[in-house]
C-alpha cells in the first residue's frame, strides 16, 4: 500500500524499494526502469554556473508536474529527492582523485509511472511562462534502466565517500562474482544547502552484471 501521510500525498522514497538503504550494508537489488525528468552537465557542481542553472530549471518543472497531477489526476506526491548521475572518462577522477572538474552528471527527478509526457511538456511550458530559467529547454523526461545494482547508505560530507565507494567497487562487488556495469547513481535526502555537511544522508548506487 503506498504511503500517502497525513495529507493524502504519495511519498515514493517510502512506497518503493529501490529508495531502501542502510548505513553498512550493502544490498543487492533489481531496480525497475523508471522515469526522470532530467538534465546534463560538466564540470565541479560547486562551483560551476551550469550546475546551478540545471536545478534552477529541474525543480519548477518538478513542482509544476506536481500541481497539475494533483490538479488534473487527482493524484497528489511528495516532489521526490534529487538524484545523480556521476562518470569521468577516468573513473578515478570521481572516486579517488575527486577532481571534479572532470565530472560528467545527469541530474534527475523521479516522475510517477502515472504521468505521461503530454503532461511533462505542459509543466515545462508553463515554468517558461514567467522568469523562464535559462536551461529550461534542456529539461527532459527520460526513462532509465538500472537491473542488478549494489546500493548502501552514506551519512557524511560527499567528499568522504571515497572509502565507501572504495569499498564497494572493489570488495563487495567482486565478493558477490559482479562487475561494474553502468553509471554511479546517488540519491540525496535532504537538502544539501539547510543540512549540515555531517548529517547528509546519500543513497550510494551502483549497477552491475555478473563475471
Amino acid at each position: 500500500m503506498a504511503d500517502t501521510g497525513a495529507a493524502g500525498k504519495i511519498d515514493l522514497t517510502k512506497t518503493l524499494d529501490s529508495y531502501r538503504a542502510k548505513r553498512g550494508e550493502f544490498r543487492i537489488l533489481e531496480v525497475p526502469e523508471r522515469q526522470y525528468l532530467m538534465i546534463d552537465g560538466h564540470g565541479d557542481p560547486n562551483t560551476s554556473p551550469v550546475y546551478t542553472e540545471a536545478l534552477a530549471a529541474l525543480y519548477p518543472v518538478a513542482y509544476k508536474l506536481k500541481f497539475a497531477s494533483r490538479r488534473e489526476l487527482g493524484r497528489d506526491y511528495v516532489v521526490p529527492p534529487l538524484e545523480g548521475l556521476w562518470t569521468a572518462d577516468d573513473l578515478d577522477a570521481f572516486t579517488t582523485a575527486r577532481d571534479k572538474s572532470q565530472w560528467d552528471w545527469t541530474m534527475m527527478i523521479l516522475v510517477p509511472d502515472w504521468i505521461d509526457a503530454e503532461l511533462v511538456e505542459a509543466a515545462v511550458a508553463q515554468a517558461g511562462a514567467k522568469n523562464s530559467p535559462a536551461r529550461l529547454g534542456d529539461v527532459r523526461l527520460q526513462s532509465l534502466v538500472e537491473g542488478l545494482c549494489v546500493q548502501t547508505l552514506h551519512v557524511g560530507p560527499f567528499d568522504d565517500e571515497t572509502p565507501v565507494l572504495d569499498r564497494m567497487h572493489h570488495d563487495v562487488i567482486p565478493s558477490q562474482g559482479l562487475r561494474l556495469s553502468g553509471t554511479h547513481h546517488e540519491i540525496y535526502f535532504g537538502d544539501f544547502r539547510r543540512t549540515a555537511p555531517e548529517k547528509l544522508r546519500t543513497i550510494l548506487r551502483q549497477p552491475v552484471a555478473p563475471l
